[in-house]
């Protein structure tokens, strides 16, 4: 039995969907409980039965001793309908022709967001190299659910090797937050209502309000927010939307590289305390720029960074979406060493306080299409840089 919860709008109640076929079916039930907390018993077929007990909670959504393979949705009725009517209709699909089809093709998340069998393809890669991976930074747009629990319910469970066995830090992307009238900063509709709560709910973040997703936290070598440069000489820096620098058509039609009240609130600061790398979400491609401040570069270096930065390197690394983001004219958009619109995975690698490798892969392959390295010592970090060094005075 899957068991899985959805709400198309605040203004409704979460709907049910629960199928006992794992082929083409189409099967339709009258949920008695709408609530999750209270929810002890549902009508199938006419039958009453209940199906929780304390070892098998309904927010796991999963009647088995072990998760089941990942199934996709083939098709739904229309969702307006659903919500209204409180009837649920499931294409749930393990038949070899039908997943066939699935895999060949896109499946389709809401707002032109998609699923490809790469991803699929990437997580089991990573699950066989759980050794060699520490921590898993995912910084926004983690289901792009948008109100659909069900969703949720699925990503977890395709995580839930990787996630269960290393630390997963997550960031609060616009489709996990945004909603109007809730003090999210954009006032759109892209959270489906969720409004940060699924999020903050499903994952850790070592916070004392959880639900502003600001937080500092150490983990080894890597600081983020405050640090002892000795202990912890890497220093990043990590969000959603772009707070720096990218590309992207959208933000030239603004007159821009990033986000308002982005980088020019905080450049400053990221140079007074010598950032090393900035990682973002939202646009849907790859980009890195060089070491860069007010929108220049300081370093001309392509690959093997060594010494003083000077600035900081800036990361998009995003999946990309179809269609594929359109950038803006050469003339006009910031410098950058490369972009790539595709499928990414980018892995942060450090071999001690002096030797950092960051690498950026193909998903399609697995192999390299684009990495830097930094060497330094810690001298270096301490070096006087514009805009980055101590004040002095005549007693010192």
């Amino acid at each position: 039995m899957k068991i899985s919860w959805s709400a198309k709008k605040v203004l409704y109640g979460p709907n049910v969907n629960a199928t006992q076929r794992f082929w083409r079916a189409k099967e339709r039930f009258f949920v008695k409980k709408l609530i999750p907390e209270i929810l002890s018993s549902f009508s199938w077929q006419g039958k009453e039965a209940n199906q929780f007990d304390d070892e098998n909670p309904p927010y796991r959504f999963q009647r088995t001793d072990q998760w089941r393979p990942v199934y996709s949705w083939l098709e739904s009725l229309n969702q307006e309908e659903v919500v209204k009517s409180k009837e649920i209709s499931d294409w749930l699909s393990a038949n070899p022709e039908v997943q066939e089809q699935l895999c060949s093709r896109h499946s389709r998340y809401h707002l032109m967001h998609y699923i490809k069998k790469c991803h699929i393809k990437i997580l089991k890669r990573k699950e066989k190299k759980l050794d060699n991976i520490d921590i898993v930074l995912h910084i926004g747009d983690i289901t792009y659910a948008n109100g659909y629990i069900s969703q949720w319910d699925q990503f977890t469970s395709q995580v839930e090797p990787i996630a269960s066995a290393v630390p997963y830090m997550i960031g609060s992307g616009n489709h996990e937050r945004d909603w109007p009238n809730t003090g999210s900063f954009y006032d759109t509709k892209d959270s489906g209502g969720e409004c940060g709560v699924l999020a903050e709910t499903m994952f850790y973040v070592p916070s004392e309000n959880r639900a502003k997703f600001w937080y500092f936290t150490d983990f080894g070598m890597f600081h983020f927010c405050i640090a002892d440069r000795q202990k912890q000489p890497w220093l990043i820096f990590a969000a959603h939307r772009v707070l720096g620098y990218s590309s992207d058509y959208f933000y030239g039609l603004e007159g821009s590289f990033a986000e308002p009240m982005g980088r020019e609130s905080l450049q400053q600061l990221w140079q007074k305390y010598k950032l090393d790398l900035a990682f973002y979400g939202h646009v849907h491609n790859y980009e890195r720029t060089c070491p860069i401040y007010q929108n220049q570069c300081v370093n001309t270096e392509k690959s093997h960074y060594s010494g003083p930065l000077n600035g900081t390197i800036h990361v998009v690394c995003w999946m990309r979406r179809k269609p594929p983001i359109k950038l803006q004219p050469s003339d006009t958009r910031v410098e950058s060493f490369t972009e790539i619109m595709t499928l990414d995975l980018s892995i942060l690698t450090a071999f001690s306080h002096s030797s950092l490798l960051f690498e950026y892969k193909k998903s399609r392959d697995g192999n390299v299409y684009d990495s830097f390295t930094i060497t330094r010592d810690y001298k270096d970090v301490l070096a006087c840089v514009h805009d980055g060094c101590e004040p002095t005075t005549l007693a010192t």
